[in-house]
């Protein structure tokens, strides 16, 4: 399946996000060519800010390769990352720890944004990870933009892998 096919799948979970009042973000964590872990925000009805679609797909990451006897570094590293919503700082940093194959996304985060839009996390990791953004242009139900007109960009130094 190409990036738009998977992209499709992934905005109708961010579609059923916003149905439970959710800010409208899906994501997939596809291995192998298939989908071993999908989510969406669930940060207002756990009440945890840090319950972010990404992080929900990590913890399920994590229990398939205990159930399936594997090894998380390995599993990751050959994860391609599919989410509607350009991954937030905290996100972004946590799969470049990770070590995950690409990340693709739909649509900038110019609140958020951990690969490019805010602060370029690319420039903080020695990691090699394929970024792929911009697949849909905008998110209709995105929050209204309240960035700041200078951005932490500004301040990073290094190159990224960032395409």
């Amino acid at each position: 399946m190409n990036a738009v096919a998977w992209m499709d799948i992934a905005l109708k979970k961010a579609e059923a996000s916003l149905k439970v009042g959710e800010v409208p973000v899906g994501c997939l964590f596809i291995y192998n060519n298939e989908i071993i872990a999908e989510s969406n925000n669930t940060v207002n009805e756990t009440c945890n800010a840090t319950r972010h679609a990404e992080m929900n797909c990590i913890d399920q990451v994590l229990v398939f390769c205990k159930e399936k006897c594997l090894d998380y570094k390995e599993v990751f590293s050959n994860i391609d990352i599919v989410v509607t919503v350009e991954p937030c700082i905290m996100c972004t940093s946590a799969l470049y720890q990770l070590r995950v194959r690409s990340i693709i996304y739909g649509c900038r985060n110019d609140r958020f944004g951990g690969c490019i839009s805010v602060f370029k996390v690319p420039n903080v990791y020695d990691t090699k990870i394929t970024i792929l953004g911009n697949i849909k242009s905008t998110n209709p139900n995105a929050p209204e933009s309240k960035a700041k007109k200078k951005t932490f960009q500004e301040f990073t130094i290094g190159g990224g892998n960032i395409l």
